[in-house]
Formats: structure tokens, C-alpha cells, sequence
């Protein structure tokens, strides 16, 4: 069985190799989680090969040879931390991956979980398509150690202490000075992750399947300060130029590096795009709606046109 590598699905648009083995990644804590995974493991092994590993950050911080056969397919079952704990353990070597929904928002899962068969009978025949989403990676260049290397699904995050003042930080594209800050902190951020912690920092919303990076600066101390997007073939150069402690870099929210003043961050797009599997038809700006509420219509829409609910609260997608 040939394998169709994350960068050959991601320039293709549709991964259609056979699935011979699936592996289920499953936030366990939940109870409607484990409730289905009964279900998905006995309905998933009459068709396919199946691993099932129900702490999903667990199986992240396993090493590679630990982990069992490297799989066609990663399902996982949770929300979007979820998913980037999935994403996490296969950075090195994505894996088309589906995300079943059953978070609080779930911007990065695909499926609703009362669909989960459908979506899957779908998948298994053939009928998939990959939502490619970009990248970062980061060398995190420190006094007298080796650089740290990291790599991001959704954002990464310089961030102060809970018990110190506002940082400062000098931030640089492509070779050319941008800007200092003083600020909470700065979020460099792909457009996947532009729904997480840099909209709720103000910054803007972007198409999933964009490139580009947004910088998002917290609570800066000057209002003119405001987000950016920048074009994604640029080098982004973050130091550290005050602190009046330790900061912290934080990636996608789960891993945390000590960051110390005089210290340089250096972040570009990773050449490999993650390979996010999505429903076929399915609309982006549909699930922007659904997620942040948007109760707006085209303006001349009657209400009840396409089966619409006179009230937009009645329909039942949130």
C-alpha cells in the first residue's frame, strides 16, 4: 500500500490512498468521549486495522519507537487542544488527520460528533479532503545552550510572568526592524490559529487554508499598537530587550520554554503543512458562523428561505 505523504496530499488537495490502519486519539477525560469510543473502536475493527489510545497527551510525550505503527489515518475525539496534542506527536511525520468535535468551539475538528459514521463511511470510501494548514517553526536562541527548536500548528507566545511588569520587545521581518513593544506579551500566530488566542487579543480572522502570520501584540501599553499580517515567506525576529524576570514561550498552548531578557526568538513557515482532513463541500465560513454565533443574513435574505429558522437562535448550531 503506498502511503501519500503529507506533502504530496497537501499539493494534490485530496488524499484517496487506501486506509489500512487507523489510529483513534481520544481526550478520555470526558465522559461522551468514552461513551462513543466503544462504539468507534468495534464499528472502526470490522473495517480496518485499529490502535485506540485514550489520553491523548500521554501518547504525545511517548517516544516515536513507542508509539506502534505509523497509521494512514489519525481520528481524534475532543476539541481543539485535542487535536493539537495529535498534532504535537506527529509533527515530525503528519499524518491526515480528522477531528470528531466535542469541545466547547472546535475550530480545527471537522465533524460534529452525532455524524461521526457518516463522516467516516465517507472517509474510508475515498470521499476526503485536506484542509492544508501552515506551520511555524521557531529556534529559541538562549545564553550559552544550543537553540531550542520548536514547531506550531497554531501560534506561538512570548509571554511575561504572573508576578512581573510588561515586557519589551523588539520585533523584526524579513531583515527589516518593525517595531518595539511594551506589552503583556506578543502572539505570532498562523491562520488556524487566529481563532484562538490572537482573536481573543483582538487580532483579525483568516481564512483556514491562508498563508500568512499574524502578529498580535497583549495588552500593549501603547493603542497605536495594533495586529499585523505579514506576508509568510518573512523571518520573523522576536528578542527579548527588557524583563524584569523570566518570560515564557508558549507553543500551541502546551509546551513552555524559559525565555530570558537579550534573548532572540527567530520564527518562519514550517515547509510542511499539516494535513487536516475536512468533509467534502464543507464551508469554512459556515463553521466561523457556527462557532463565534454570527446571527447575521444576506441582506434581502427572507428568514425562512432554504429552510432557515425564523430566528437564528432556533437552528440549533451552536
Amino acid at each position: 500500500m503506498k502511503h501519500v505523504s503529507a506533502t504530496e496530499s497537501s499539493s494534490r488537495g485530496d488524499a484517496r490512498a487506501p486506509i489500512g490502519r487507523v489510529l483513534v486519539l481520544a481526550d478520555g477525560r470526558k465522559p461522551s468521549v468514552r461513551d462513543l469510543l466503544q462504539h468507534l473502536r468495534a464499528w472502526l475493527a470490522k473495517r480496518v486495522e485499529v490502535q485506540v489510545a485514550d489520553d491523548v497527551r500521554a501518547f504525545a510525550d511517548l517516544p516515536p519507537a513507542m508509539r506502534g505503527a505509523r497509521p494512514d489515518l489519525v481520528v481524534v475525539l475532543g476539541g481543539d487542544g485535542t487535536i493539537l496534542a495529535a498534532v504535537r506527536a506527529f509533527a515530525d511525520d503528519p499524518v491526515p488527520t480528522l477531528g470528531i468535535n466535542f469541545g466547547r468551539v472546535g475550530f480545527l475538528t471537522s465533524a460534529e460528533a452525532l455524524h461521526w459514521q457518516e463522516v467516516l463511511d465517507g472517509i474510508l470510501a475515498g470521499a476526503r479532503s485536506l484542509e492544508p494548514r501552515m506551520r511555524l517553526q521557531a529556534e529559541l536562541h538562549t545564553h550559552g545552550k544550543a537553540p531550542t527548536h520548536v514547531v506550531a500548528l497554531n501560534d506561538i507566545v512570548l509571554t511575561r510572568g504572573a508576578f512581573q511588569g510588561m515586557l519589551e520587545l523588539s520585533l523584526s521581518a524579513g531583515g527589516r526592524w518593525v517595531t518595539d513593544y511594551r506589552a503583556d506579551g506578543l502572539i505570532l500566530a498562523t491562520p488556524s490559529g487566529s481563532t484562538a488566542y490572537s482573536l481573543a487579543a483582538g487580532g483579525p480572522v483568516l481564512s483556514p487554508t491562508l498563508e500568512a502570520l499574524v502578529v498580535t501584540p497583549i495588552c500593549p501599553h501603547s493603542l497605536s499598537h495594533r495586529p499585523i499580517v505579514i506576508e509568510p515567506t518573512a523571518e520573523l525576529v522576536l528578542e527579548l530587550k527588557y524583563s524584569s524576570g523570566i518570560a515564557t514561550l508558549v507553543v500551541d498552548g502546551q509546551g513552555f520554554f524559559p525565555v530570558q531578557q537579550g534573548e532572540q526568538l527567530r520564527v518562519t513557515r514550517h515547509p510542511v503543512p499539516f494535513p487536516l482532513l475536512a468533509q467534502p463541500g464543507l464551508d469554512p465560513y459556515r463553521r466561523l458562523r457556527d462557532r463565534l454565533g454570527w446571527k447575521g443574513m444576506i441582506e434581502g435574505e427572507e428568514p425562512a428561505r432554504a429552510g432557515r429558522p425564523t430566528h437564528p437562535a432556533d437552528d440549533g448550531a451552536l
